[in-house]
């Protein structure tokens, strides 16, 4: 089908979600390159939103898909014992704080999945504990309670009124928190960097307050690396880089590698909360989606694309700021390893950057205050990088030329 009958189509059978959605189809993919139903070859920047983080066509991945493929089985149930979901849970407790995990479908099931999992385990001491506290500015997903934590009006307002339980707070600020906190609040959860607001890592000290206040308080901290997670930060989770533990942490996104997959990871303490029936998923930890984690957490570790990453993320954060330094339309570059953001000033929308960097053969995304927003791929190369700053070093120089 070509690009022009596609969107005629899509617009008469596809729920109007996307609004006008730009105007590519891309249909292959190789390392950090995408291809496109006319034959256009672009670098990929965007990963999929944060999923493709082995890239396109990675070949151990590729390899072990098609292996579980050819068993015949994606899917039996979770009455039955599933040999990838254990041994994807076996990997990801050993290589962090967790002691148990719960696969889910998405991040926003993984996200409702661990407020359940807090209030249960209050719910077992006899405490009549169920709030939330979660930050502005944030987001952890769409279902209607996860909304309900997204402390954002634009994602709230359509859908009053919203499941109780959830008090937004301002982010940054311990004292709001700790003022926000009464006798009925059961957990904080937040993101160690603010993704959809415009890539806003929050400092060390202030996430170390949080996890003081939560231990004084004696309830959860959940993090939601939905976005931050599986070496995107250069670290296997975010966590890792502010010296703190979680109570129960949140993953998607690149834990599948483009199959949809999430993951509730917890501490014995919090995970005990759970009881048989509890909790559960048709779909969750099938066959197919534990056994793309399990290829993904191999290519991380045992192929070096872990150690890729933080050296990718060095190098991506420091030409940012670089570039930065040399442009008067970029307020900020800010970020952590393979994440990235270029705040903008008025003058330039991160809107019409994105769509110029699509014409000249880059994949990039836009965030919160005006911000150019970057997900590449672990498997992105220096050259690539390379090129990429040199074309948003010619489109801005051009347009600070016309704005002189």
């Amino acid at each position: 089908m070509d690009l022009n009958a596609l969107m005629e189509l899509d617009r008469k059978v596809y729920m109007n979600t996307f609004g006008q959605r730009l105007p590519v189809a891309f249909v292959a993919g190789e390392g950090a390159t995408l291809t496109d139903s006319e034959g256009n070859r672009y670098i990929d920047l965007f990963g999929g939103i944060a999923v493709n983080i082995l890239g396109y066509g990675y070949p151990s991945y590729t390899r072990k898909l098609i292996a579980q493929i050819e068993t015949g089985i994606l899917h039996t149930s979770n009455l039955y014992y599933v040999e990838p979901q254990t041994r994807l849970a076996r990997m990801l407790t050993e290589r962090t704080f967790a002691d148990r995990v719960f696969f889910a479908n998405s991040g926003a099931e993984a996200n409702e999945g661990a407020v359940k999992l807090a209030r249960k385990y209050f719910f077992n001491k006899g405490s009549k504990r169920y709030k939330v506290l979660s930050l502005h500015d944030s987001f952890h997903g769409r279902t209607l309670a996860m909304v309900a934590a997204t402390a954002q009006a634009k994602y709230q307002k359509p859908y009053s009124p919203l499941p109780a339980g959830f008090v937004n707070v301002e982010a940054g600020d311990i004292e709001a928190l700790r003022q926000a906190a009464d006798e009925e609040t059961c957990a904080v959860m937040l993101e160690l960097i603010q993704g959809e607001s415009g890539v806003l890592p929050f400092p060390a000290e202030y996430v170390n307050q949080v996890r003081a206040l939560c231990d004084e308080l004696g309830i959860l901290m959940i993090v939601d690396e939905v976005q931050t997670g599986m070496g995107r930060t250069g670290k296997l989770f975010a966590y890792e880089h502010y010296g703190i533990k979680p109570d129960v942490l949140t993953a998607a996104k690149a834990l599948g590698g483009g199959v949809p997959i999430g993951a509730i990871l917890a501490t014995e303490k919090a995970a005990s909360a759970f009881s048989p029936g509890d909790h559960g998923s048709t779909f969750g930890g099938n066959h197919l989606a534990t056994a793309a984690g399990c290829a993904v957490m191999e290519a991380l570790y045992d192929e070096g694309l872990l150690q890729r990453a933080s050296e990718m993320g060095a190098y991506l954060q420091s030409r940012l700021r670089q570039l930065a330094a040399a442009h008067p339309l970029i307020k900020e570059a800010r970020g952590l390893g393979l994440m990235a953001g270029l705040e903008l000033s008025p003058a330039f929308t991160a809107k019409a950057l994105a769509e110029e960097l699509l014409r000249k053969g880059f994949v990039t995304g836009t965030a919160g205050h005006n911000t150019l927003r970057l997900l590449p791929p672990a498997v992105i190369t220096a050259a690539e990088i390379d090129r990429f700053i040199d074309s948003l070093d010619a489109i801005l120089t051009q347009k600070e030329s016309s704005l002189t």
